[in-house]
């Protein structure tokens, strides 16, 4: 998994409550297990018209966003079913950092398991920032060692993150990774039963 560190980069606002996981990533692309190829489907119905052409004022079309490495939501985001494809999607698009006032608990836990940092906010730094990705051409830093971020317009923002789960993110561990940690005590463990129990 990637490590998160410092993320600086364009932040675009998609102002709406109750984005469910269907909505990030539709049903028909859930076909594949691989991780990559499915930002080109992030948030296809809300991005594209019925003949596939791109809806120009969706945020994501527009110039200025279409690079967008964090986004900022409004509340209940991730909601609906528990499909670890709806992070995927984010993470392949380009998308590392979500921000909203709340989110849906299994959408918030797949974040952190591949490598996304969701920042759980109050109503009111959601607006300030917000109003500052329409406003403001200039760039967000999201320090996650410090649990910062700064920007324009005196942005200067501090959040909360468990103390494990900001860890992992920081050092790139997801499941299998932390699992690897433990890879000697493993083997002595299976060499014992093995010797203790050889009919298993």
């Amino acid at each position: 998994m990637k490590k998160f560190t410092v993320l600086k980069g364009v932040m675009a606002m998609l102002p709406m409550i109750n984005i469910d996981t269907d909505a990030i990533i539709p049903k028909q692309f859930l076909k594949t297990i691989k991780r990559t190829g499915l930002g080109r489907y992030l948030f296809n119905d809300l991005r594209f018209d019925a003949d596939g052409k791109e809806i120009p004022s969706f945020v994501l079309n527009k110039p200025r966003y279409r690079s967008a490495s964090i986004l900022v939501t409004g509340a209940n985001f991730g909601c609906g079913s528990s499909r670890e494809h709806a992070p995927w999607a984010l993470e392949d698009f380009g998308i590392r950092c979500v921000i909203a006032p709340s989110f849906a608990d299994i959408f918030f836990n797949n974040c952190f398991k591949n490598g996304l940092l969701p920042i759980i906010l109050p109503e009111s730094d959601v607006a300030r920032l917000t109003k500052v990705a329409v406003t403001s051409d200039a760039d967000i830093t999201i320090d996650l060692e410090a649990q910062r971020i700064t920007g324009p317009d005196g942005i200067d923002i501090s959040f909360s993150i468990d103390p494990f789960r900001k860890h992992c993110l920081l050092n790139g561990l997801d499941d299998i990774s932390l699992t690897e940690q433990n890879i000697a005590s493993i083997e002595e463990y299976e060499k014992k039963i093995s010797n203790e129990q050889p009919w298993i």
